[in-house]
């Protein structure tokens, strides 16, 4: 456990510090979906390692070793993590904890806010048009979610344009874009070192809806001039939860539509693949020696207690210790069996 329990956070700084740049060059597609299994599997890792770092020091506590019918001195003996970092452990994964509460709340409110957004809007159609003369166009996420333009956007876009933009907008309700999005909030908020995975995951999102644009349209130069002319016209109004064909690094995804296709590599997706593994091998490795640990502390309680001959058989370590307590002449057995 001293080594396989650190393992997840090391993954996790260097999936922060080397998957956001492969991530913009890949096929958007992928990618998110491969930005999305990392933000989850290294937020789950890191938080069930700070959860075994923080249960070495709160099993320490006699009145939780008496809960738990182990021996505190023993598992003293045989815990290789210091108190100030199981005490450190526990602060900082409450606090994530917390994070990740107040960033579901905002999410949910975020949700119902659209919801209401869109069954306002006018017409019961998937397209929108609101009579405003300020360019606007984005993406309201729901059953089945609405796309929203503006007139002054569509004055400001050719019918060939026009086409691509409502293509973009249209692939970011077909491919439920706003989940990835929900999904790196909420791994940020519980690890802020997911914060690079998050904005990378933004980008790749608008990535993805212009190469499905592209296709659709079928002239990559057409969609970048919509892009292009849509972001210079817009006056940068958002919405909580949408997404719009103005977001992310307008000029990096011009440059993107403007070069050919992004080529499939396979190397990236089987690094990170192998990273994920690592991180939930050690995981497992470091809950299955605090589970030893933890039998060592149970079977030494019962081991010094006077009716208690001989040590549990190999393998059956909990039903030995269920056993030893509940003897009749056992403390906590004999409260039982009177």
């Amino acid at each position: 456990m001293l080594i396989s329990v650190y393992v997840p956070f090391v993954v996790t700084a260097v999936l922060a510090v080397c998957a956001p740049r492969p991530a913009l060059r890949l096929p958007p597609r992928p990618a998110a979906w491969a930005l999305a299994c990392a933000a989850l599997v290294s937020a789950a890792g890191w938080a069930g390692a700070l959860a075994l770092l923080a249960f070495t020091g709160v099993a320490q506590i006699p009145e939780i070793a008496e809960e738990g019918r182990w021996s505190v001195a023993v598992l003293r003996a045989h815990d290789p993590v210091y108190l100030v970092v199981a005490v450190g452990s526990a602060l900082v994964l409450a606090a994530g904890v917390v994070s990740l509460g107040v960033a579901a709340v905002r999410q949910v409110r975020d949700i119902a806010r659209v919801r209401r957004e869109c069954a306002q809007l006018p017409g019961g159609t998937e397209l929108a048009v609101v009579d405003d003369d300020v360019p606007l166009a984005f993406a309201l996420p729901g059953a089945p979610g609405r796309i929203v333009v503006s007139r002054g956007m569509l004055r400001c876009l050719d019918g060939h344009e026009r086409e691509a933009l409502l293509a973009h907008e249209r692939a970011h309700l077909r491919g439920r874009h706003h989940l990835f999005q929900g999904l790196w909030r909420l791994t940020a908020a519980l690890n802020p070192l997911l914060r690079p995975l998050a904005v990378a995951g933004g980008f790749v999102l608008e990535r993805w809806a212009d190469e499905e644009a592209a296709e659709r349209v079928g002239d990559r130069t057409v969609v970048a001039h919509a892009v292009g002319r849509a972001a210079l016209a817009s006056a940068g109004a958002s919405r909580p939860f949408a997404l719009a064909v103005t977001g992310g690094a307008v000029p990096q995804r011009v440059r993107a539509l403007l070069a050919p296709p992004p080529a499939r590599r396979s190397l990236p997706f089987v690094a990170g693949g192998l990273l994920l593994a690592v991180c939930c091998a050690s995981l497992a490795g470091a809950a299955s020696d605090s589970d030893r640990m933890v039998d060592s502390a149970q079977r030494a309680r019962c081991a010094t207690h006077p009716g208690f001959t001989s040590p549990p058989p190999a393998g059956d370590h909990r039903h030995a210790v269920a056993r030893c307590c509940a003897r009749p002449d056992h403390p906590e057995g004999g409260q039982r069996h009177p």
